[in-house]
């Protein structure tokens, strides 16, 4: 077993207002940390992952194939492989959540 601290890792703010953090990686899947301040946008992108989630503070719009979302405080989601997507968060508190992917996002484009 491997513990790792949120605060051992590294936080990267990807884009404005949105701040990714590598939880844990494993050999099928692995975890980050996500925290998008009010109004911040993830753009939209896609990745050969499959992602699921959970969002443990704040509200948001995710937006796939030009159809919308809501998401808020104890929500989960499901994006399949190479789904288009992007996630707003509108609350007046920042969106802040869990993903998982599969295969594991070892060395993601934001870490670099």
């Amino acid at each position: 077993m491997q513990v790792e601290a949120h605060s051992a890792n590294e936080t990267v703010e990807v884009t404005d207002g949105v701040h990714l953090t590598q939880l844990a990686v494993g050999d099928r899947m692995s975890m980050q940390h996500v925290h998008i301040e009010p109004g911040a946008v993830v753009p939209e992108h896609s990745h050969e992952h499959e992602q699921v989630g959970y969002i443990t503070s704040g509200s948001g719009v995710f937006v796939v194939d030009g159809e919308e979302f809501p998401v808020s405080s104890g929500d989960a989601y499901h994006l399949g492989s190479e789904e288009p997507h992007s996630v707003e968060a509108t609350g007046d508190e920042p969106l802040d959540g869990i993903d998982v992917f599969a295969p594991p996002r070892a060395n993601p484009d934001w870490m670099d």
